[in-house]
This record gives structure tokens, sequence and C-alpha cells, in this order.
């Protein structure tokens, strides 16, 4: 259990863990920083959540080396989510933390893990790429050193495009050389601790800049003052719940999908597969912590985790120590961090959003057809135009909507013949139903309320030369029926009758047999006309089409 630190604390591995907590706790501090940035609030809160949202977390998720920190999706609907409206935005935003955790909590004591394989691939590719962009765009006026206005982001940016001349070219060299160094390092031994050692680069840049030019590079300290101290507890402020629930529910909800993808992308010491409901309930104490220690919210990491992976972690301990190594920075190196120039936190961000843009998945999800790619279109439309916390609802509706619909048109019918052997085989069902013939129809999909018109549609259709015959419509295998699939059922039995023709029907589950007298329709067709399977497999359907014969045969 991860609540038992010696289950994750031995000699063997301490060296290891030692090695990831530094490099993380590392890297930290301009993550942190950046991504306080990114939500357009004080920095400090960015890094706070990144030191206490994933020791806060370590002790509770199912994936041991899941980090929980500040995500760019999360920062984004933190930007969008009008704290500035607040009499206080800094408790506000505590508050904000502090509710997302405590949904993400009952989820997952709810179980809701298994309900994250639900979220369509498509949405999820238009939201995240239009996080990637959102990214981007929202990052142009630090990396440019031009305060842009506009509604929305698309606005700021042209905004920023009409102002040409107002962009600050301190600025921009100091992002560009901090782009080229990380770009630089990535695929070097230096890894994850290139972003680090850019921004410091970015940074001495901008000094030795301000030396010479007239406008003075933005910097950390510019904005907040940088304290050489850890924040003390702050209670979430009551008065700002109504005006955050959206904000929260939609802030633990990308929680959720973020966490599943990490957790099923890094591997665990058993090599067991993670439990997603635990890891909601990992990243919901993850979310109070930092929302009481003055943080934002936070969720699981795909870039921290991996890596601490990738740095050799082996336990638990490495969060703890990555923790400590950023509170020490804190302590002690304070006046170093207030130097941090802002235009090469948004160049590491710019990067970030670039980085996350896939064109291979938008290329499969525009393969897989025309219904999915509309509805990423749309995602990603909606997800630059409107606040994310909108945003991600509108993608959550269209993906029950995708659902239904996909769901809904995998509906067949099939029609099963009987050979002279005893053997019975599948082809296509006749367009229109044969006089004097019994056939027997095997539909196979969900059978719920959106797939009544498909089946309906895939039913041979009665006609005036359809009489004196018998047709079996086999539910074998179907749990539950809707009453708009009853009732397609009541208006075929009614066409069968008019020319002299009956239905029956072969069910298996009680429940469907329930729903069946429910939607009257077993006094319709008559209690006789309804066999109930067994398991036996064919052998009910074999005894209502002797009936059928029988009673084609007396007639």
């Amino acid at each position: 259990m991860a609540l038992h630190p010696r289950t994750w604390f031995s000699r063997k591995t301490l060296r290891k863990d030692l090695v990831a907590g530094l490099t993380l706790g590392v890297e930290t501090v301009p993550d942190g920083l950046a991504q306080g940035l990114l939500a357009g609030v004080n920095p400090l809160a960015g890094l706070y959540g990144h030191m206490f949202g994933m020791m806060g977390a370590a002790l509770f998720t199912g994936s041991a080396f899941m980090t929980v920190q500040v995500t760019g999706a999360m920062a984004l609907i933190v930007s969008d989510a009008g704290l500035q409206t607040r009499a206080d935005p800094d408790r506000a935003l505590y508050t904000l933390a502090v509710m997302s955790g405590i949904v993400l909590v009952v989820a997952g004591l709810l179980g809701g893990g298994r309900l994250v394989r639900f979220v369509p691939t498509a949405v999820m590719t238009g939201f995240v790429t239009a996080v990637g962009v959102n990214i981007v765009l929202g990052q142009l006026s630090n990396f440019t050193g031009y305060d842009a206005k506009g509604a929305n982001r698309i606005v700021k940016t042209a905004d920023l495009v009409l102002h040409l001349p107002q962009w600050s070219v301190a600025s921009l060299v100091v992002g560009t050389i901090t782009v080229l160094v990380i770009v630089l390092l990535q695929a070097t031994r230096v890894g994850a601790l290139g972003l680090v050692v850019a921004v410091v680069v970015g940074s001495i840049c901008a000094a030795l800049l301000d030396l010479w030019v007239a406008r003075p590079v933005t910097l950390l300290r510019d904005l907040v003052d940088v304290p050489a101290a850890l924040p003390t507890p702050v209670l979430p402020s009551l008065a700002d719940v109504p005006f955050l629930l959206v904000p929260a529910i939609s802030l633990a909800f990308v929680a959720m999908v973020q966490g599943a993808g990490v957790s099923a992308g890094i591997p665990t010491p058993d090599g067991k597969r993670s439990d997603a409901s635990r890891d909601f309930i990992g990243q919901g104490v993850g979310n109070i912590v930092s929302g009481v220690f003055r943080g934002m919210p936070v969720g699981g990491s795909s870039s921290g985790s991996t890596l601490v992976v990738s740095a050799g972690a082996r336990t638990r301990l490495t969060f703890f120590i990555a923790g400590t190594v950023t509170a020490l920075v804190i302590l002690f190196a304070s006046n170093l961090v207030a130097f941090i120039a802002m235009p090469a936190l948004a160049a590491l961000l710019i990067v970030v959003g670039v980085t996350a843009v896939k064109p291979s998945r938008v290329y499969s999800v525009i393969r897989s057809g025309l219904l999915p790619t509309v509805v990423m279109a749309v995602t990603f439309v909606l997800t630059l135009l409107i606040p994310l916390q909108f945003a991600v609802l509108v993608g959550v509706g269209l993906g029950i909507v995708l659902f239904v619909a996909q769901q809904s048109n995998t509906l067949r019918v099939r029609r099963v013949v009987f050979a002279d052997d005893g053997r019975m085989r599948e082809i296509d069902p006749p367009a229109a139903i044969p006089p004097r013939e019994i056939v027997v129809l095997q539909p196979y999909g969900s059978l719920f309320f959106a797939s009544a018109p498909t089946f309906e549609r895939q039913l041979p259709r009665v006609d005036a030369g359809s009489e004196d015959s018998v047709v079996i419509i086999r539910l074998r295998g179907t749990d539950a029926v809707g009453l708009s699939f009853v009732e397609v059922l009541r208006r075929y039995a009614t066409e069968l009758s008019a020319v002299g023709s009956s239905l029956k029907l072969v069910v298996s589950e009680t429940k469907v047999i329930s729903q069946l007298e429910a939607g009257g329709l077993s006094s319709a067709i008559g209690e006789r006309n309804i066999y109930r399977g067994t398991e036996w497999v064919g052998a009910t359907l074999r005894r209502a089409y002797d009936d059928a014969r029988d009673e084609r045969n007396a007639r």
C-alpha cells in the first residue's frame, strides 16, 4: 500500500530515487512558474501546485510513478475561469483547487475510473490539439513583450500581429534563444534538465540585454514578490463555491482523462494494471493539499511521469525528494528565482504547446470516418473560441452523442436459415417478407432507444404479398431493450397481422420479457408467441420454428 513508507524505502533504491527526485525537483521550478504564467495567475501558485500537489498525491495514487502537477490544459481552464472577477482572486484560485480535489475524490470512491474509457478519441484529439494551439497563442504576448488586447486568444493574436512595431526586440531575442537551447538539448543526455538550462540561459541573456536596451525584459520580480519562505495554509472561500462549480467539474474531468492516459502509459513496479479510480483519489488529495497551501489545480502529468521513469525512479520516495529540493530552492535561492525572464518561460510553454499537437493522431481520426472527424473539428473550434471549462463540458456531450451514434449504426440484422441436415447458416434478410414462409431474423448490436430506427430500417418490409408467413425475431444475448424498440416490434406485428401473418420472439433474458410486457407487446402478439430461451443454444429457436411450421400448415 502507498500509505506504508516501509514498502517504498530501501537502501537499494535510495540512490536512484535521489537522482530522479533531484532531477524532478529542479525541473519543477521553471515548469511550475511557467504553468502559473499560462494560467494568468501569480506564477508562484503554479510552483506551489507542482510541489504540494505531487507530494499529496504520491500517498494515494494507484500508479506509483504518476507525477501530479499543474498541466497545460488545467492552466488554460484556470485562465478562462474568470477568477479576476472575484473579490479575492488568489483565494478563489485556492478554493478552485480544493473543489476540484473533492470532485475527484468522490469520483474515485464511486468507482468512476471505469467511465473514462467512454471518452471518444475524436473528442480528446480535438481538445488536446486545441490546447496545444491555445498554449502557443496564449504566450505570444509574453514572448514578444507586447500586451495584446482581445476577448479570446484568437483576437489577441490578431491584435498582436497588427502591432508588430510595438514588439520588444529584447524579449524576442530572449525567447528565441530559449527555444533554440531547448531544441538543441532535447536529444542530448541533459534530457528534461535542458528546460532548466534553457530558462537559465534565457534569463542571463535578459540581464545582459537590460544593460543596453531602453525597454527592459520583464522578469518574475517585476510581477510578484518572491518570498524566501514556504506558503502558509489558507482556508477555501465558501462564497466562491457556486461561481467555481463548473470550472471545478471541468478541471476534475480533464484530470480524470489525463490521469487515465498517464497511468496506462507508464510502468508499475509490480507490472499490474493501475486502478484508475484510486488514481482519481490520489489526484483529488493532491488538489486539496495544493489548494490549502496556495497552489493551482493539479492532475496527472504525462511529461512529469515520463521524466521520473526515465530518470530511474524506483519508489514513491522520489516525489518527496523532489518536493524537498523545490522547497530548498524557494528557501535559499528565491533571489535568483526572481530574476527568471518571462519571455524565457513563455518560450518553454510554446515548445510544450507545439509538441502537444500530434498530426498523426489527427490523421488517424480523419481516416476513421466522417462523424469522428466532424466531432474532432467541432471540439477543436469550440476549445479555441469559448472558455475551456465550457468547451470541456461540450466535449463530454459530443462524446456521448458520438458514442450513441456509433452504437446505433453498428446494429445489423441477419436472416437465419435451417439447412436439411439441421445446421443453421446466416444470410442477408430479404427485402420483403415472402408469402407462406418462415423468416428467422437475428439482430446484432445494442438494441437501445437510438438504434430502434436503424433496426426498423433493416427489417424486411411487409406488403400485400406477405400473407400467411411467420417472422421469428431472435433476441438471444440481448440484456435489455428500450421502449422505442418495443414500439417498433408492435408496429411490425400489426403490419404482419394485417396481411394474415404473425410475429414470434425468442428471448433469453427475464428483464427483456418484462420490458416487452411493460410495452404492451406481450398482449399484442400473445404470450404464447414469446419463447423463453434456455442454456441450450438453438433449442428454443427450433421449437419456435417447429410451432411456426405447424401453424402455417394448419392455415
